[in-house]
């Protein structure tokens, strides 16, 4: 029974971790990443390792080859010499030092071989890792911009079905500000009704004549003919107004 209760457990948490992923991808990557990191760097450990053991190898072999050559001149000495016994013994070393001398050469290219092989697997596979996480992170992109345009036409959609429906907000202010505007132009109406036109066209009328008259006695005083006046008519005006006062001068001589 407990174990069965765990396994229920275990499923909810494996359910709830799998939901957080879901909701956080970039997280779960860059976790990833970390992880390549960290195996790079132990790879790159144990290829040190490898690479240190191939250069003792290289150190190995290089000793011996010195050590092969000076016992094959002190062996051809001695035997010019004349010294067979100190000749047999360098000979017998030196065949020890060649047969080991094979064997490390044979040891070293191995071990070059296998360094090669390690480090060409780890740059194919830290490649291939890159790749696909790059193609995920071109994925995630992909699915965060879908996402937030799915979002959004979601949002349209329903501004474009509450906007439209009947009832709504939008309608009720059209509606109250068409009642005002119209209630607006009845009084401006009413007001317009309301005046006596009649009794400014008169008195506007009157300011007219007055002013025409007061431009006319202006342009008369100063010689000024008017447009649309005759020309003759102050001058005519005048002389008769000569006449008049010397009239009363010629019969009161005459007297």
């Amino acid at each position: 029974m407990l174990g069965r209760l765990f396994n229920v457990f275990r499923g909810f948490f494996a359910q709830f971790v799998k939901g957080v992923e879901k909701r956080n991808p970039e997280a779960l990557l860059e976790l990833e990443q970390e992880n390549l990191r960290k195996q790079i760097g132990s790879y790159n450990q144990s290829l040190a390792t490898h690479a240190g053991l191939a250069e003792r190898l290289i150190g190995q072999v290089r000793k011996l080859e010195t050590e092969e050559r000076e016992l094959r001149a002190r062996t051809t000495a001695h035997l010019r010499a004349g010294n067979q016994d100190a000749a047999g013994q360098h000979a017998l070393r030196l065949q020890t030092v060649t047969r080991e001398l094979e064997e490390n050469r044979k040891q070293m290219a191995q071990a070059e071989d296998t360094y090669k092989d390690l480090v060409k697997a780890r740059d194919v596979a830290v490649t291939a890792a890159r790749a696909k996480i790059e193609s995920l992170k071109g994925a995630i992109n992909d699915m965060r911009m879908k996402s937030a345009l799915a979002d959004m036409n979601e949002m349209a959609a329903g501004m474009i079905t509450q906007i439209g429906g009947s009832g709504d907000t939008l309608d009720r202010l059209h509606e109250m500000v068409e009642e005002e505007r119209n209630r607006a132009a009845g009084r401006a109406r009413v007001a317009r009704d309301a005046l006596d036109m009649g009794q400014i066209e008169i008195k506007e009328a009157e300011q007219k004549a007055l002013a025409d008259q007061a431009l006319a006695d202006f342009a008369a005083a100063e010689g000024i003919a008017l447009q649309g006046a005759p020309v003759a008519a102050p001058s005519a005006a005048r002389s008769m107004g000569n006449q008049e006062a010397a009239k009363p001068l010629s019969e009161s001589g005459q007297g």
